[in-house]
């Protein structure tokens, strides 16, 4: 995070990452069997840049309310680089599970969602410089913006 400099071009930037981590996104939609027509991909390509541009504007507004805002530009440069690793572990995890049993298979994927959380609340509590419990809170938001967002994608791929 120290090669962060919080400035507006390398905030900007940083979304690049957003653009890496697509493919590993369809991936896992083909791993664990979500996506199946053209039709669904796009849906999920919509909900893929909703569920992230949605975070990062939510996460400016609890930034600020938490009188971190000054702090926000190079804590979403870092959450947007973060996801990254995130996503290549969940994709590297998931995929074994459509040869392993389904238990086993489970187990790996919990161990992916439990790091991708652990970093993201890691990166979140050193790029604002909050306490841990607090950037539990951003952890919170940015799940539960996702399963907002997986949810109205799901209901309009019926």
């Amino acid at each position: 995070m120290n090669a962060f400099d919080g400035s507006p071009t390398e905030t900007m930037r940083s979304f690049w990452a957003g653009a890496i981590c697509w493919p590993m996104f369809f991936a896992l939609g083909l791993i664990t069997g979500v996506n199946e027509g053209m039709g669904e991909w796009l849906v999920d390509a919509v909900g893929f840049v909703v569920g992230w541009v949605g975070f990062a504007l939510a996460s400016q507004m609890m930034a600020k309310l938490a009188g971190r805002e000054a702090a926000w530009p190079r804590f979403i440069a870092a959450w947007n680089w973060a996801n990254i690793p995130q996503y290549a572990a969940l994709v590297l995890l998931s995929a074994p599970g459509m040869l392993l049993p389904v238990g086993f298979a489970q187990v790996l994927a919990l161990v992916a969602v439990g790091y991708a959380m652990w970093l993201e609340w890691f990166v979140t509590k050193h790029a604002l410089g909050i306490p841990g419990a607090s950037a539990v809170m951003f952890v919170l938001l940015d799940v539960a913006i996702g399963l907002f967002v997986q949810g109205v994608v799901g209901r309009m791929t019926m």
